[in-house]
């Protein structure tokens, strides 16, 4: 077996992907769902002037409704079928994990295992109609209050507007589960790296075009291309950095044979939280622009005025609430994640152990403490990456297309994908040699 496992490791590379019909077939229906949700970001919902919304558009675009349009793939900007994207489904899969613990029944079932989390997901199932409902009549009612956006506003149009926004996200939600079980990698996920990566090529020719009319030097240009690089591969460092606890298991006794402990480790990512804190801090950042867009700010007073000011866009105390926002959540979802006291607990009743800590719930403290520390070198990785394109963009003007949100996003994806291509290429070659194997051993026998 140890043989077959060296001989595997030596034969992975690219040219078993010829033999791979099984992960071919995955991927090009990945491929297939891909294009289909592109398609969908194009066909606009019935009843709208194209012309007169995104005039009302390019007025929100600083706001929610830009980091918005920047996770559907623009479908928002062009008021597509798929306007709302996956976002409903992730909102109610991050609403459930936070009940899940803070109610005690959603907390066992958690526990139950299997059947518990189906539980679970049909619970974020019904959570993802009501909040796509919420929101797209609060869509139906924006769009009539533009002036000239809708062609004929009335109760059909919000009906219909309802029905098609959320069918749209219902059809993603299925499409995003059909490719994490027939596809490659997480079905959700490449959705929305898809609509994050769908206007990279416009952005970069738009950059290009800047560099070569001398709106921008081409040094500038050279040292973006530098600094992306360098932010993908500090990106890539930190999202597969991990603290391993070393787990020790005591010597068992079988029948009359005493066999040695067993030890192991537990992995504690350096960012347990993810994208999550940026999204989050982003979001409510730029709640306060967006409320304004959609109101008359000329009755606001002095201070309200200024302090919308100070909040835009490469402003300090933008920078500053950004970084406040962005350190929090990451505690906060880390947490929330991650509970030291039922690691500890599981740890216990196999038996496992951390040498020199008493399992229970000094085990709990000590998990607690080596988390909280690496959680603070993780907010300050995520303030880094997020801070830095934005800083770049207000003091050079630099057209930075992938922010640190988006950055994070396309990498992590990137990064689960080729995991799981190299994991079905790994379990093809591993059977194929263990066929291999038992041919040879029946040879013998003959």
């Amino acid at each position: 077996m140890a043989s077959a496992a060296e001989q595997l490791a030596s034969n992975l590379n690219f040219s078993a992907f010829s033999k791979a019909d099984d992960l071919k077939k995955r991927i090009w229906f990945t491929l297939g769902a891909l294009l289909v949700y592109r398609l969908g970001t194009y066909i606009p919902i019935p009843g709208i002037n194209p012309e007169a919304f995104a005039q009302a558009f390019e007025r929100q675009s600083q706001g929610v409704l830009g980091l918005f349009n920047m996770f559907v793939g623009g479908a928002a900007e062009r008021m597509a079928l798929f306007a709302l994207g996956i976002m409903p489904y992730i909102s109610a899969s991050i609403i459930m994990q936070l009940m899940t613990s803070v109610v005690p029944s959603l907390e066992q079932l958690k526990k139950d295992g299997e059947q518990g989390r189906k539980v679970i997901n049909q619970y974020t199932r019904y959570g993802t109609v009501l909040l796509a409902t919420l929101q797209a009549y609060g869509i139906a009612v924006g769009l009539e209050a533009g002036a000239g956006v809708v062609t004929d506003p009335g109760t059909f149009f919000k009906v219909s507007t309802v029905i098609t926004l959320v069918g749209g996200t219902m059809f993603l939600m299925w499409l995003g589960e059909q490719v994490t079980a027939r596809g490659i990698g997480n079905g959700i996920s490449l959705i929305i790296f898809a609509g994050i990566v769908a206007a990279l090529p416009s952005a970069i020719a738009g950059t290009l075009e800047l560099g070569r009319t001398g709106s921008l030097s081409t040094f500038l240009i050279i040292g973006v291309i530098v600094l992306a690089i360098s932010l993908i591969a500090l990106i890539v460092f930190v999202e597969r950095a991990q603290r391993k606890l070393l787990i020790q298991y005591p010597k068992r006794q079988v029948g009359t044979k005493m066999f040695q402990g067993d030890s192991s480790h537990l992995p504690l990512k350096l960012n347990t939280a993810g994208v999550i804190p940026a999204i989050f801090g982003s979001s409510l950042l730029l709640l306060p622009a967006t409320l304004a867009g959609f109101s008359d700010t000329s009755n606001l007073p002095d201070w309200a005025t200024a302090l919308l000011a100070s909040l835009g866009h490469g402003q300090p105390a933008y920078m500053i609430f950004y970084a406040v926002l962005i350190a929090f959540f990451a505690f906060f979802y880390t947490a929330i994640v991650f509970n030291p006291k039922d690691t500890a607990d599981n740890l216990k009743r196999h038996g496992g152990y951390i040498p020199g800590i008493r399992p229970g719930e000094r085990t709990a403290e000590y998990i607690d403490h080596v988390l909280t520390r690496i959680t603070v070198v993780g907010a300050i990785y995520l303030v880094f990456v997020c801070l830095l394109p934005e800083f770049l963009i207000a003091r050079t003007g630099v057209p930075f297309y992938l922010g640190g949100t988006s950055l994070l996003i396309v990498v992590s994806v990137t990064l689960d994908t080729v995991a799981q291509v190299q994991g079905h290429l790994f379990a093809q070659q591993y059977e194929g040699l263990i066929k291999k194997s038992k041919l040879r051993g029946g040879k013998k026998r003959r």
